[in-house]
């Protein structure tokens, strides 16, 4: 740590500058804008109000997310099968972020799947064994883990 302390304020309490800076950074992560110019122009702020303290703000839920795992599976084109992978996932009570499918090749699908670790997560081993040991699985790669 620099140094620096975090503080938690009441919105009501926060200058209106502070809570136009966080608007514009949601038009631009939307993409309901596409420059700062347009975020900074729909909320009626400066840039350099904007540059100033963009780095500095962020909603609360924003630094209380959990890690990402991130893995891959190698399965059977066969129904029902992603249906059971989510389970699996629903059941450990993990966030599920992405999910990305491949079109199968000779009945084999590669599926990419991101999910946020919670607080009320448990058990991630026992998730992963259950998946592997799901019959149409081949494997299951961790690609990252944030």
């Amino acid at each position: 740590m620099n140094g620096e302390q975090y503080f938690l304020v009441k919105k009501k309490a926060l200058p209106e500058v502070l809570l136009k800076v966080v608007e514009a950074k949601r038009l631009l992560d939307s993409e309901r804008v596409m420059t700062v110019q347009e975020a900074t122009e729909a909320v009626d702020i400066s840039r350099s109000s904007f540059y100033k303290y963009k780095d500095d703000i962020f909603p609360f839920y924003e630094n209380t997310r959990g890690k990402t795992i991130t893995f891959m599976l190698q399965m059977d084109d066969r129904p029902g099968l992603l249906s059971k992978v989510l389970n699996q996932v629903a059941r450990s009570e993990a966030n599920i972020l992405t999910i990305h499918q491949s079109i199968p090749v000779n009945g084999i699908a590669l599926l990419t799947l991101s999910i946020e670790i919670l607080p009320q997560t448990e058990g991630i081993p026992v998730m992963m064994e259950a998946i592997e040991t799901l019959e149409g699985i081949h494997y299951v790669k961790i690609l990252a883990r944030e």
